[in-house]
């Protein structure tokens, strides 16, 4: 359970010295710290639904997203990336249960394409498949043309062909121009070339 240090202050009232008391959970192994004033409870949960506490207003997205949905082969172990919007740039947070790393998006397109889950007593929010790759591409140097973008696909973000032919391409295409990334749009172009 995810607590922050007003939670505790009413959960440990009692205590003349709260943050003695906090600091005692901490060592004790009953508290783990997040970041300043917000601790998880549970040693074992996983990061991804700690990130969107972490940070935000954030969504799990880019390379932990597109490796939760096969896209690309490399499993990312305790990193969890996050799309967020009007930060300016990259903030990137370590602590017990991974690396945590939140990039831009822009705003036109934050709320859009994001799914909420809800699992083991914990809610958190992933980009759709086609959002998290939107949101990789907008994230890289600009590309424009399409053999630039296949060879950055399939090569370089070895993403899997047959996997990504199997997106949702009106999804795609619907957020691409809200981007306003050359990358992005470059992406629509080998989408209707197909």
């Amino acid at each position: 359970m995810i607590l922050s240090l007003e939670d505790l202050k009413i959960k440990y009232k009692e205590y003349a010295d709260v943050k003695g008391k906090v600091r005692r959970e901490v060592a004790a192994g009953n508290l783990i710290p997040l970041m300043r004033g917000l601790y998880e409870t549970d040693a074992t949960v996983s990061g991804k639904y700690l990130a969107g506490h972490i940070y935000g207003p954030s969504y799990l997205s880019f390379d932990y997203a597109l490796s939760v949905y096969s896209l690309i082969p490399e499993i990312v172990f305790n990193t969890f990336t996050s799309a967020t919007f009007k930060k300016s740039k990259t903030k990137t947070y370590q602590n017990y249960f991974g690396t945590f790393i939140y990039k831009d998006v822009p705003e036109s397109v934050y709320s859009l394409g994001v799914l909420i889950k809800e699992e083991g007593g914990y809610t958190y929010l992933i980009a759709t498949p086609e959002k998290a790759l939107c949101d990789k591409l907008y994230s890289l140097s600009p590309v424009n043309s399409i053999k630039g973008l296949r060879s950055l696909l399939f090569e370089d973000l070895r993403i899997d062909e047959g996997e990504f032919w199997k997106l949702n391409m009106d999804e795609i295409c619907e957020l691409a121009p809200l981007y306003k990334s050359t990358t992005v749009n470059t992406l629509v172009k080998l989408i209707r070339r197909k």
